[in-house]
């Protein structure tokens, strides 16, 4: 197979973990922002994840560096470009990225100007690329609540025109859903989609509450399932999308490497699977290599891929017309 040439999907991408090094570097200048250094290879050593990462919480301390240039319309704009460039030129097909506005607010960006400093930068390189995309926007669990509604009600008028749907991240404690009702409730009578990172690390209960009590029609990672049986079973006879993270997943140590994935066992089992990159800068990935990993360890066919791939676009947040665009790549492929 021809990875780099395959049609691509990615529904699950994070904005700050997936900037250019270079772009790093560019920016503090223009900012004037200090920087530990001003070697390109020690500022990519700053921003991707060593091998020896020991969990989430310090596969998360690469996030510091790139947030802290993220804090004007025009870095938002140019680094939500450059991460969809990256991605046609690589033929992803079609890109749901997520982000914190919550997290770009330290110089006095208002929502409204975060959201759409991003959504601005993507429809830019749609113009240009043959490339489609939403935006998720991501609420950090590790910040207050008091601004979450505010977060929602500026992605509104966003809502199906490059914004799609409400997330929750960050470091996953058990039960972490309960305190988070009231808020997905409010984003789903906004007219919000729903995707929750849970089961990425910790228990699968998360998995089962976020689908449950938050109403999660896709969950982000959840390989937790595998050990928490009514969680399995609701995943499967709800036919929720898993937003797998293959690489990221060994890094964060949620798998001690690759062949302890169990994406193959969903997938033959009939869950909704799909392949993604998370973090293309700090897990040093792309959809390229992460479809080759996965078809090559777990020893996928090419209808496989193509299965997954049609799974991706059915679970995508995208339009209806958009979903047929995409599926006809895989006639032509």
């Amino acid at each position: 197979m021809d990875y780099f040439q395959l049609p691509k999907i990615d529904l699950h991408c994070h904005l700050d973990g997936s900037v250019r090094p270079e772009t790093l570097i560019d920016l503090a200048h223009q900012q004037n922002l200090s920087l530990p250094s001003e070697n390109i290879h020690d500022i990519k050593a700053l921003m991707v994840v060593p091998e020896t990462c020991q969990n989430l919480t310090e596969y998360i301390k690469r996030f510091e560096l790139p947030i802290s240039v993220m804090q004007t319309e025009e870095s938002i704009e140019r680094i939500s470009f450059e991460l969809f460039e990256d991605a046609a030129r690589e033929n992803v097909k079609y890109l749901e990225v997520r982000f914190g506005p919550q997290l770009h607010v330290q110089k006095g960006l208002t929502f409204d100007q975060i959201i759409g400093s991003a959504v601005r930068g993507m429809k830019k390189a749609e113009a240009q690329y043959e490339i489609q995309g939403n935006y998720i926007l991501s609420i950090l669990k590790t910040l207050p609540k008091d601004r979450i509604n505010d977060v929602i009600d500026a992605g509104v008028k966003y809502l199906n025109h490059g914004v799609v749907a409400f997330d929750l991240a960050a470091s996953e404690l058990d039960g972490f859903c309960h305190e988070y009702v009231p808020y997905a409730q409010y984003a789903i009578e906004k007219g919000y989609k729903i995707t929750i990172h849970a089961g990425e690390q910790g228990n699968g209960q998360n998995v089962y509450d976020a689908i449950s009590l938050l109403g999660a029609q896709r969950i982000g990672h959840g390989i937790a399932i595998k050990e928490h049986k009514l969680a399995y079973n609701l995943v499967k006879n709800e036919l929720i999308a898993l937003e797998t993270c293959p690489s990221s997943n060994t890094h964060t140590k949620a798998v001690a490497d690759l062949s302890c994935h169990p994406i193959k066992t969903f997938y033959n089992d009939g869950l909704m699977t799909t392949i993604n990159t998370d973090n293309r800068t700090v897990s040093n990935t792309t959809m390229t290599d992460e479809v080759r990993k996965v078809v090559e360890e777990f020893n996928l066919s090419r209808e496989d891929y193509f299965n997954i791939y049609r799974i991706s676009v059915k679970h995508s947040f995208a339009s209806e017309s958009v979903k047929q665009s995409l599926l006809q790549y895989v006639e032509l492929a």
